[in-house]
């Protein structure tokens, strides 16, 4: 985990918790083994999550869209489900 993370030329501990985030569930959909129709688009946002994170800006609506997305595309992946619900969490602190 990243320990600070700029984001609007200040220290933000809610980027970091979301590249966390995204990291954790990033390793767990990599080493599900099993196959389902919508994986590459989780892996695709995903990765734009990394992206945004990686650059400390993250935007909120963009934040907002992606996490539906991955949601809709690995939400009946019950193995999935304790990550995919942090990373909810971390996108909500985003809130306005």
């Amino acid at each position: 985990m990243h320990s600070s993370v700029r984001a609007g030329g200040e220290d933000d501990p809610r980027v970091a918790e979301l590249a966390a985030c995204v990291g954790r569930l990033r390793r767990e959909l990599a080493a599900y083994q099993a196959e389902f129709t919508d994986r590459a688009i989780a892996e695709e946002e995903l990765a734009d999550l990394h992206a945004m994170t990686a650059a400390g800006r993250p935007e909120v609506r963009r934040l907002r869209l992606s996490l539906l997305l991955i949601a809709g595309s690995i939400g009946s992946v019950s193995a999935l489900a304790p990550a995919l619900a942090q990373l909810h969490t971390a996108v909500e602190q985003f809130r306005s």
